[in-house]
């Protein structure tokens, strides 16, 4: 068997046994047939709130326990083809091989990395809401860009993107905009992607052609279901309503439909304008400040909570976690990890996966990092 073949076969099951060791293997098996005969008890239907819970618990344990075993038999198949197309001389074959093994490598790097998702939270869909900075068009266009940017990364992952609030820039992008990111382990991945972003180019609103530096924020929320209580005192809300801007038909621009919240002690702001009635924007805000209020007390529970928060308080220098470079060269890095790639247009595009898992990495403590190739 070839060396890259040798060395890829290595790697795969290294990361195969960190991800047993991570599940408790033996542990994880037991508990799953725990959980299934669980769900074939026809009392526990009696309470649909634990059985849902019940059920998603299952879900999420049978899919890390079956992507293992998928890939252990994968490498087999893999090893085995190769060394067949090996003793033939059949080089076709063999390059067949080799792109089957970078994929269940690629697929065990993730899956590495989702076994490090256990926070409270993690397995939650995602608010991701995003806020121009001081600069006008500049920094609007630049909002624009972001937003884009995690609608593409979300979308290539599968995911579900409802824009939940928008309001555009006066001459191009936005002034912010919520959207609501759907899918396993959402909050997970985009929890380390807020703070402030910073972008430097050749502005193309700058008729004399010169180097700007704009600012965004960036700020994530795990989406809560009923069964998570947050406390919220309704005179301590302020509700406001207006009228709805952007796409949606006549509707939006002739009733207010449009509502926000605000949660005066903390004061925390939401909108949304999603709906075609004011009950069900009022509804959905209602919802997306449970979640916000949650990412609060998240935060709370964090070392680096304080960071955070001043992160977002000041949407300017000293304050930005990721830097965009287009002009005089082309780099993106993160300043938290140092991870940084020259790929500017594919990270614009949505290739985030080496800055969230060095992220998250990070954040938990991992020995094993990820960096981005450029």
């Amino acid at each position: 068997m070839r060396l890259d073949v040798e060395a890829m076969k290595a790697d795969i099951e290294q990361s195969l046994a960190l991800l047993r060791r991570r599940l408790d293997w033996d542990v994880a098996l037991r508990k799953l047939d725990e959980l299934n005969a669980r769900v074939e008890d026809p009392t526990l239907w009696d309470d649909p709130d634990q059985a849902q819970a019940v059920s998603r618990e299952r879900s999420r344990l049978e899919t890390q326990i079956n992507a293992v075993r998928e890939m252990e038999t994968a490498l087999e198949e893999g090893v085995m083809l190769s060394e067949m197309a090996d003793e033939e001389g059949d080089e076709a074959t063999l390059e067949e091989a080799r792109q089957s093994l970078r994929a269940i490598k690629e697929r065990a790097a993730r899956a590495e990395l989702e076994a490090l998702l256990s926070g409270e939270a993690d397995g939650n869909d995602a608010y991701l809401e995003v806020n121009s900075g001081a600069g006008g068009t500049e920094s609007n266009d630049w909002a624009g860009m972001l937003l884009r940017m995690y609608s593409r990364w979300a979308k290539a992952h599968g995911y579900e993107v409802e824009v939940e609030a928008e309001e555009a820039g006066e001459q191009a992008g936005i002034k912010s905009a919520t959207i609501q990111i759907k899918g396993p382990n959402a909050y997970g991945w985009l929890k380390s992607e807020s703070g402030v972003h910073r972008l430097v180019r050749i502005s193309p609103y700058d008729a004399a052609a010169k180097r700007h530096t704009s600012f965004a924020s960036v700020g994530v929320s795990p989406v809560v279901d009923d069964a998570i209580e947050i406390e919220i005192n309704p005179a301590d809300v302020r509700t406001d309503t207006y009228r709805a801007s952007g796409a949606g038909g006549q509707h939006v621009n002739k009733t207010d439909s449009a509502v926000r919240l605000t949660h005066i002690p903390t004061n925390t702001v939401v909108a949304c304008q999603a709906g075609r009635s004011q009950h069900q924007n009022r509804e959905q805000a209602w919802k997306m400040l449970r979640a916000r209020l949650y990412e609060l007390e998240l935060q709370k529970r964090e070392a680096a909570a304080q960071a955070l928060a001043d992160a977002k308080t000041d949407i300017g220098w000293g304050h930005q976690i990721r830097s965009y470079v287009l002009q005089p060269y082309q780099m993106v890095k993160d300043l938290r990890t140092n991870v940084e790639t020259s790929d500017t247009q594919g990270v614009l595009d949505g290739d985030l996966d080496a800055f969230m898992g060095a992220a998250l990495a990070a954040r938990v403590g991992a020995t094993r990092g990820s960096t981005a190739e450029e």
